[in-house]
């Protein structure tokens, strides 16, 4: 196993301000410097990558998140901790017009925004600031949007640019968000990390300074810590925001995300104590560390599916009976068994069991390689030769996305499909496939609000293509339920358009779903209260180091 980099005592060095990269540069009082380190209550979480960047609007991807709007930014509504429930968080309270068009948020006084040393805020969060961040993401011709042209495809991919027809300063703590239509699904996509709230005072700087592009690279939000630093694959410190509108939930004072990319080494800096934290581990090192008895094993079921996406829009796999014979070529089990081993469900649907909405007759095709090259051959696709994309990095919805990209190959190949394994940096990856530049990809899903439109409309709509639909399938007759469906504020009506969707869908198969996993999270034992988010967040309000 890779030695470690670095000891606790030298992380908690780095922390300090003191030199230290290596296990070369010793200080001469190293348990000092942790005793000091320990006294500030420094959490070190081993991060599975570098995120892309700081700007939560731009990105849809939990390494992003994790990274930006968790620590620094708050919504307006927020998810409660390890739950789907929203509740107040910029805004304190908020009211709805009888038709469900006109939403009123009444802002929350006395919000300081964090202070660094490329901004130091002149007021406190107001209404100014969420017009701003609503503006941003629903107008291309917002000022901002100019001076810094940027894609927000999670606003798009909902709808947003369309639904949202005004947004008014009623006055500094008051503003109302009018739609042009019904939309069942709407706080709870405000809740989502992509509608955090922005500073307009320092976006106003930034623009004056001809440097708007450093929204991205250098955050200000209101939430419980302030940027500090970032080293790209390196780490990303934080320190607490001492003007946190909700101070008494937040128990750490620094904060580091140690990019750890191997997942064999995150669990053994766990062990080691160099870490405090560790997410996505692969299945037989959640067994190892179990044995070892040196960091708590949290782990629940997933509200997550892994999947192999199509791209449509490629020739050779627009026909459905190619689709279908890739599918069928599968060894699902034989796959599942060895990625996810114990910690997965093999997936019928697009979304998981836990999901209401969630369609229990869909049934998957049966693995028959020979019915599979009988449509190949119908498809005349004889000798048909495909990129498959796989993740660099682990993910809740798949824990090792090469070895699986490896079986699919050799399934592939009984059928006389030759595949070539393609993968990039994981926001490369994501880029290239907002771009449609693959064949096949290897992707996934943790839902994000609790509500099925999160899966069929934000994963598989005609709106979401060029964002996060990479099969790049818009298919009108889905479309229009799963737009139907947003319009309607009746649970049992909504169903039932999700059901014919989700049965579109499996006749269409612009993915093959493959697993729902188990999520699990390593813990040093010093660590009171980390709790799993069914949305797939890394978060650390209310968690304390003893």
């Amino acid at each position: 196993m890779q030695k470690s980099l670095f000891k606790f005592t030298l992380l908690a060095t780095v922390i300090l301000g003191i030199s230290a990269c290596s296990g070369d540069n010793k200080t001469t009082d190293e348990s000092a410097a942790s005793s000091d380190a320990k006294a500030a209550k420094t959490l070190l979480y081993c991060s599975e990558g570098s995120p892309a960047g700081f700007d939560p609007a731009q990105y849809t991807s939990g390494t992003d998140f994790d990274a930006s709007a968790y620590p620094i930014y708050n919504g307006l509504v927020e998810f409660k901790r390890a739950d789907t429930e929203i509740q107040p968080g910029l805004a304190e309270s908020w009211d709805i017009s009888e038709d469900g068009k006109t939403y009123t948020f009444n802002l929350r006084k006395g919000v300081k925004f964090g202070k660094t040393d490329y901004f130091t805020p002149t007021r406190d969060f107001n209404a100014d600031d969420v017009v701003f961040t609503l503006e941003r993401i629903t107008n291309p011709d917002f000022e901002f949007n100019k001076a810094y042209p940027a894609e927000f495809p999670y606003s798009v991919g909902m709808g947003l640019p369309d639904i949202i027809s005004d947004i008014e300063k009623v006055d500094d703590y008051t503003v109302k968000v009018t739609l042009s239509e019904t939309n069942a699904p709407f706080l709870q996509n405000l809740a989502m990390a992509f509608a955090y709230i922005n500073s307009a005072e320092y976006a106003d700087q930034l623009m004056a300074a001809d440097n708007a592009a450093d929204i991205n690279t250098k955050p200000v939000g209101t939430g419980p810590f302030v940027f500090t630093s970032y080293q790209k694959d390196a780490q990303i410190r934080y320190t607490k925001n001492p003007d946190y509108w909700n101070k008494d939930d937040i128990h750490i004072d620094n904060l580091v995300f140690v990019i750890t990319k191997d997942s064999a080494v995150r669990a053994q800096k766990v062990q080691a104590g160099e870490c405090h934290v560790s997410a996505y581990p692969k299945p037989a090192e959640i067994d190892s560390v179990k044995k070892s008895g040196k960091a708590t094993v949290l782990d629940q079921p997933g509200f997550n599916v892994g999947y192999v996406g199509y791209n449509v829009e490629k020739p050779k796999l627009s026909d459905l009976k190619v689709r279908q014979a890739l599918d069928m070529a599968i060894n699902k089990d034989a796959i599942i068994n060895a990625v996810y081993q114990s910690e997965g469900l093999k997936a019928t649907n697009p979304m998981p069991p836990t999901q209401w909405g969630y369609d229990e007759s869909l049934k998957d095709a049966s693995y028959d390689v020979e019915k599979a090259k009988a449509l190949i051959k119908e498809a005349g696709a004889d000798n048909l030769e495909i990129d498959l994309w796989y993740m660099p990095v682990q993910r809740p919805y798949n824990p090792n996305a090469k070895l699986m990209a490896e079986m699919l190959q050799a399934d592939w190949a009984k059928i006389g499909v030759d595949t070539k394994l393609v993968t990039y940096e994981w926001g490369e990856y994501l880029n290239r496939a907002a771009k449609g530049e693959h064949d096949v990809i290897l992707a996934g899903w943790t839902g994000d609000n609790g509500d099925p439109d999160n899966w069929l409309g934000t994963l598989l709509s005609c709106d979401a293509v060029g964002g996060n639909n990479y099969s790049r399938w818009c298919n009108k007759d889905f479309d229009s339920l799963v737009t139907n469906a947003r319009q309607i504020t009746n649970q049992d009506d909504r169903v039932s358009d999700y059901v014919q969707a989700q049965q579109i869908f499996k006749e269409q198969l612009p993915w093959t779903t493959m697993a729902h996993s188990v999520v699990t999270v390593f813990t040093a034992p010093n660590v009171v209260d980390y709790k799993i988010s069914p949305l797939g967040s890394i978060r650390f309000d209310s968690v304390k180091v003893e």
